[in-house]
């Protein structure tokens, strides 16, 4: 492999600022409490057992090394995210101090973790997930994030597939057993040992040139689509 190009002092200070590399500093207890639950996240997930369905939606896509948008609520990330651990997929956490409880997690599961919101970085964040799937990789993306209205499309995903061509996958999961948290997006965490059931739906694909009016139009069937997921995923249990 040839040696890559040294940049110069400029270039090494803005990609410092990438927001794949932005990080939140946690007090030291709060750190040490990270790392200890980050472990035990672990444990969890890793006792679980997954079902899936309609994985072809997104495979026929990867056999051709074409990347996807995969799009999922905010509340159901972890089975998600857990189950395409190490391949190579890139997410988009906020900025809050939250958030960077979830970016050590889906780190060191493998994941780019790009760092902003619409409330914060939301530009700069949406422009390197843009240079990663005109790049080849995949993305998963919570549009009710990071503080809701709970289950209700924000545009980013339909932009990002506008602008690149790859096709939104809409996403759910369930799990049989799980705690479910009182914040706005319900997060679930799944319970040592349950079933996990993850259902894909099909690609959605939005025209290079679309309007205002088809923008909105797509988001709300994403958002019609991850409803029909949801209650699919749901009454298995």
């Amino acid at each position: 492999m040839a040696d890559q190009p040294t940049p110069d002092n400029s270039a090494a200070a803005a990609l410092k600022e990438l927001p794949s590399e932005m990080t939140t500093r946690l007090p030291w207890h709060q750190s040490a409490l990270a790392a200890v639950g980050g472990a035990g996240l672990d444990g969890i997930m890793g006792s679980c057992r997954y079902r899936t369905e309609g994985e072809e939606n997104f495979r026929q896509f990867w056999r051709e090394g074409k990347p996807v948008v995969f799009t999922l609520w905010h509340g159901r990330l972890l089975p998600c995210t857990y189950h395409h651990r190490h391949q190579g997929v890139v997410t988009l956490v906020s900025l809050h101090r939250d958030g960077e409880y979830i970016t050590r997690a889906v780190r060191r599961w493998g994941y780019t973790a790009v760092r902003g919101s619409t409330s914060r970085g939301g530009l700069e964040a949406l422009r390197e997930l843009i240079r990663h799937v005109k790049q080849g990789r995949s993305l998963a993306i919570t549009p009710d994030g990071p503080r809701g209205p709970r289950e209700k499309m924000k545009p980013g995903p339909v932009i990002i597939a506008q602008r690149t061509g790859a096709p939104i996958i809409p996403v759910a999961s369930a799990a049989s057993r799980g705690w479910f948290f009182g914040g706005w997006d319900r997060f679930l965490i799944p319970q040592p040992f349950a079933r996990c059931q993850i259902a894909y739906g099909e690609p959605v694909f939005v025209p290079r040139h679309a309007d205002e009016a088809q923008i909105h139009a797509v988001m709300q069937d994403v958002e019609a689509r991850l409803g029909g997921l949801m209650r699919r995923v749901e009454e298995r249990w």
